[in-house]
């Protein structure tokens, strides 16, 4: 029983003193970076006690302390490798029009397709290669990560054309990061027509929100 409180401590610790301030709401907050170390602290903390008790003098809490330490550095290093690339990201493209937004350690980035495509074009607009440009940018400097990058629609026409047309989208980002040095096996086009709307298409706002192309960036866990 003091093993597990002892670990509870160990990832308590770590996330009470590791709080930052949002640069954009000013409100105090845990980093991605300090979640991930308390979680990869815990995790390794556990891995660690059950090796220490049964292997070698038998000795868990060395096991557990060595692993929380172990733990914590990888945990920690893929948050703050994503705070800082999130941070470059943000930077680049303020005033874009692009969303960016943080799920765990990926960074979604929503381009609306008034700044990407005409309507029924999967031909990039000339306005949005500054943007793209920027994000390779971001991308090749941050290079561990990969980059799934999703086509949608609204639900004006077929269901196949819609289809067609967000697959089409989607490769037509995915060549262009490409062209300006962006690798192409980590790069991840997919077209999801109008089966996944973010707002409802019965009317021109949402079908607005709907059109877009979404990049999901995960980090590569097995290069931290």
């Amino acid at each position: 029983m003091k093993y597990s409180l002892s670990l509870l401590a160990v990832g308590s610790l770590i996330l009470s003193n590791c709080t930052t301030i949002n640069p954009y709401t000013g409100e105090s907050q845990t980093s991605n970076a300090a979640i991930g170390t308390g979680i990869g602290a815990a995790g390794g903390a556990i891995l660690g006690a059950v090796i220490g008790n049964n292997t070698g003098d038998g000795n868990a809490r060395r096991g557990a302390l060595i692993g929380a330490g172990a733990g914590g550095v990888t945990g920690g290093g893929i948050g703050y490798y994503m705070d800082q690339q999130e941070a470059k990201i943000r930077q680049q493209l303020q005033n874009s029009g692009v969303s960016v937004t943080r799920s765990g350690n990926d960074i979604i980035l929503n381009m609306p397709n008034d700044i990407t495509f005409d309507v029924g074009s999967s031909q990039l607009k000339s306005q949005s290669l500054s943007t793209l440009d920027s994000v390779a940018l971001v991308l090749k400097e941050y290079n561990k990560t990969t980059i799934g990058i999703s086509g949608h629609t609204d639900s004006d026409g077929s269901y196949s054309y819609n289809q067609g047309l967000s697959e089409n989208r989607a490769s037509s980002v995915a060549n262009y990061l490409n062209s300006k040095g962006v690798p192409g096996n980590r790069l991840a086009p997919r077209g999801y027509g109008e089966s996944s709307p973010i707002a409802s298409n019965s009317n021109t706002s949402g079908k607005a929100q709907n059109r877009r192309v979404e990049l999901q960036i995960e980090p590569i866990e097995s290069q931290f």
